[in-house]
């Protein structure tokens, strides 16, 4: 009788093989008369039957080759090795090569069949074969390329560790994720009852339910959602990095009629493993509402397998939904299991979860209790009751997202008191906020978002330069996510707006914790940016100026740096800006304001750059431009400069400096011009001569009118601002500010006395010394009226108390010094014969006779 194998190929690539045997002889047979269904997975090229057979009745071919080009002719020729023998017969002992079987009964063996390696073994009374994933599960030779294709492997231990030990930097995001799987629970059921409302049940609310136990060590958090059966659970839990939600978005895009709902936060399939940050151990109770059996889902840390069985205990049924259940680490115990503790992690992380969140607190309440007051010793009568009140503890559960998110609404049916009410519980501020925007972006990426200038600035310098401010809070379908960002949506100079964004779109790491850089990262960081900057000139064209005020007084520094550090936002920026002026000393006037105040034939914008707005005022660089009426902007912060050259240009109005040279005022008098330099030539090269180094040339001024000198800065040199601050700096180089500080030139007024004084004594005394010490001390006194540092301040000094004795030397009838000390020395024989006269009559003088007008204690 001949024993027949089947393989039969299906679509799937899972090929059945059914064994018949009918045995005549069982006693000496090792495998009784049986039907076994067994399964095998082959490629899915292998198609077609394939029918192997034996001689006898006590043996079973196996081919050792499984070709995929059989033909009906070539089964016959195929060689057989005997699979199971009897055991009278020795001579026909299994041979199948590593595969053997023992006579005591069936053991797992490997083989290898067709490049496969195969696992034989025994299960109750099945006869099992599978295929090693460790082996080479798929080998498949492309007519093309003739190259192998692989599927790639994985150890489970090890994955596990890295999910659990380095995907996540705080351990506090374990129960962020948890709610967040809980929120999808219920969410699937919200959407799938809306066509199935028998789902519902009557399991109650749709709600998420956070218990710590201080004394158990454990935190439980239960919803009333779907809930999973036992085949979800080994497909969800039990495969790592499946996500349940992506599944199930996957299957309503797949139906188009019943859309896909975007609420729903899942994405990784990775978060339910972050538990085992804080737990050496999870236990999963779920019931759905599609299956009448409750199952127990449970793992250890430390594992790399799970277990699942059928919850009995009638106690712990659930109606509908999940409850987990973490028992703490040693480690996380204290923190984890406090209150206080969970409930500020759900304000933090799960604060606008559109479901409600209960937490399990401690409350106290006030209630009246009777108490009888003891009889005072000797009274006869019975004690008075008397109600008092107490105050008691209990424990009860309490709403932890009380706070609604606002940018979810419709902008049109929220107040401003609403807006400022929500300011203020998220970012614990207690003034309201200058101005706000909600808007709504569509198109290339989509996000709402809610933003926010603060009523004051930030009480630590420290926060203007910093761009990790905690400002903006990022969520990602109402799950915070982050507020720790290294400018990557709001640049540095904008770091004082405040605000949350909300977006679906967001490439998130798959810890949910850091931002990755993309194309959608930018195109977000843009619009944020534009907004704002409609949100502040918004405030700066309102009719209200004290608001905008107040603004540049906490944030005007913000903006100027925005000048220097963003290029591409000049045009957004500029008008922005707010300084004072030579016509407007008292009040901060716009860039706009001073050109609408310019006269037609002035082709640029005049400024000066001071450490104090009085040092503004009397620079005597503004002398002729202030007779001429010519508006100055005083640039008094030290950013002002850099910010202003960073602009160069504003609406086709060049920035000047008139500190520098070649200042040209446009309506100079060229004819008289050039007569006071050829008559002037003499004395401009005599004092370059006298200077040497020290200026580059001496000549001419146009801007002095009253002043006899002033130092001005070269074209590309820094001015003595700037100069000024580089020496400040704590880190400053002094070799580049040897380099940079350029060109002096001394400019001098022709019309000043003590120029024409200079210029006669060039002409007729070139070799004076008095003249020379005038000519240095002229150029150090310029120096200082200029704005610069003097190199040797106390050889300033002495050169002035030089000048000053020699200007005031006998002008108040000094004496000379003969003839003060014949007139000590007749004094002082006079004082002496008048001592001794005194000294013969002694007056005795009474404290009181002495005391003077003026004495404080004459009263």
């Amino acid at each position: 009788m001949l024993t027949r194998l089947v393989l039969c190929p299906q679509s799937s690539c899972l090929l059945h093989f059914h064994l018949n045997l009918t045995l005549q002889q069982s006693k000496n047979c090792q495998i009784q008369p049986s039907y076994f269904n067994h399964h095998l997975y082959l490629p899915k090229t292998l198609k077609g039957f394939f029918i192997f057979t034996a001689p006898s009745i006590n043996h079973l071919i196996m081919a050792p080759v499984l070709s995929r080009t059989l033909t009906p002719a070539s089964i016959a020729s195929i060689p057989y090795s005997p699979l199971f023998s009897s055991k009278s017969n020795t001579q026909n002992r299994l041979s199948l090569r590593s595969a053997f079987l023992h006579q005591n009964g069936l053991k797992s063996n490997n083989f290898s069949c067709s490049g496969l390696k195969l696992n034989v073994g025994k299960r109750g009374c099945s006869v099992v074969v599978r295929c090693e994933a460790s082996a080479v599960a798929e080998k498949e030779t492309s007519e093309g390329s003739g190259g192998e294709t692989y599927e790639y492997q994985a150890e489970v231990s090890r994955l596990m560790n890295l999910i659990v030990h380095s995907l996540y930097s705080h351990k506090e995001i374990f129960l962020r994720e948890l709610v967040s799987n809980a929120s999808d629970a219920l969410d699937k059921l919200r959407f799938l009852s809306v066509t199935d409302p028998s789902l519902l049940g009557d399991a109650g609310e749709l709600e998420i339910r956070i218990k710590p136990d201080p004394e158990k060590g454990t935190i439980t958090i239960s919803d009333t959602g779907i809930g999973m059966t036992r085949e979800e659970l080994i497909d969800c839990l039990g495969t790592i990095a499946q996500s349940g939600t992506s599944k199930f978005l996957n299957a309503l895009k797949e139906n188009k009629d019943l859309g896909s709902d975007n609420s729903l936060i899942g994405q990784f399939g990775v978060g339910f493993y972050s538990a085992f940050l804080v737990a050496e151990k999870v236990t999963v109770s779920t019931k759905s509402p599609r299956s009448d059996k409750q199952y127990i889902w449970e793992a250890s840390a430390d594992s790399s397998s799970y277990v699942i069985k059928e919850e009995t205990d009638p106690e712990k049924q659930l109606q509908r939904g999940t409850e987990i259940t973490l028992y703490l680490k040693d480690d996380d115990k204290y923190e984890f299991t406090e209150p206080s503790r969970i409930q500020g992690l759900v304000k933090n992380y799960s604060q606008f979860v559109s479901f409600p969140i209960y937490t399990w607190q401690e409350k106290s309440r006030t209630v009246e209790v009777e108490e009888e007051e003891e009889p005072k010793e000797g009274e006869e009568t019975p004690p008075e009751k008397k109600k008092k009140t107490k105050t008691e503890k209990y424990w009860d559960w309490e709403l932890a997202n009380e706070t609604k998110p606002i940018w979810m609404r419709n902008p049109k049916e929220i107040e401003k008191e609403q807006y400022n009410e929500f300011y203020k519980k998220t970012f614990n501020e207690f003034l309201d906020p200058l101005a706000y925007t909600h808007f709504t972006t569509e198109g290339e990426v989509e996000f709402r978002s809610v933003i926010y200038i603060p009523g004051m600035a930030p009480m630590n310098n420290e926060d203007v330069v910093n761009p990790k401010t905690k400002n903006i809070r990022l969520y990602v379908k109402r799950v915070f996510i982050s507020d720790d960002f290294d400018g990557e949506l709001f640049p540095r100079y904008l770091s004082f707006v405040k605000g949350v964004v909300d977006s679906n779109d967001l490439p998130l790491n798959v810890s949910r914790e850091i931002l990755q850089e993309s194309r959608i990262v930018r195109i977000m960081r843009k619009r944020l940016v534009r907004k704002t900057f409609d949100m502040i000139q918004e405030l700066a064209d309102n009719e209200n100026k004290e608001d905008y005020k107040k603004f540049w007084e906490n944030f005007g520094k913000f903006v100027k740096l925005g000048c220097i550090e963003d290029t591409g936002n000049h045009k957004r920026i500029t008008p922005l800006l707010r300084f004072f002026s030579s016509r407007s000393e008292d009040e901060l006037i716009s860039l706009d304001e001073y050109i609408d105040n310019m006269d037609e034939k002035q082709n640029a914008i005049y400024y000066i750059a001071t450490d104090s707005l009085k040092s503004a005022k009397s620079a005597p660089f503004l002398e002729k431009l202030v007779q001429k009426g010519i508006e100055v902007l005083y640039l008094i912060e030290p950013i002002d400069e850099v910010a202003i050259q960073n602009l160069q240009t504003y609406k086709e109005k060049k920035f000047v400096d008139v500190s520098k040279e070649d200042l040209e005022l446009g309506d100079t008098d060229e004819v008289k011009e050039r007569e006071s330099k050829q008559e002037y030539i003499l004395l401009c090269d005599w004092m370059k001569q006298q200077l040497g180094d020290k200026v580059a040339k001496v000549q001419i001024s146009s801007r002095l009118s009253s002043s006899p000198c002033v130092l001005v800065s070269g074209k590309f040199g820094w001015s003595a601002n700037m100069e000024r601050l580089m020496r400040a700096q704590t880190l400053g180089d002094t070799s580049t500010l040897e380099f940079m500080k350029g060109r002096r030139i001394m400019e001098v007024n022709p019309d000043h006395p003590i120029i024409k004084d200079l210029h006669a004594a060039c002409k007729n005394a070139p070799e004076s010394s008095e003249a020379k010490r005038a000519v240095d001390l002229l150029y150090e006194t310029a120096l200082i009226s200029s704005g610069f540092t003097p190199d040797s301040p106390a050889e300033l000094g002495g050169k002035i108390y030089e000048m000053m004795a020699v200007a005031l030397g006998g002008k108040w009838g000094r004496v000379e010094e003969s003839e003060a000390a014949a007139a000590a020395d007749d004094d002082s024989s006079e004082s002496n014969s008048e001592s001794t006269s005194e000294a013969a009559e002694t007056e005795v003088v009474e404290p009181s006779e002495v005391r003077t007008e003026t004495d404080p204690w004459s009263s």
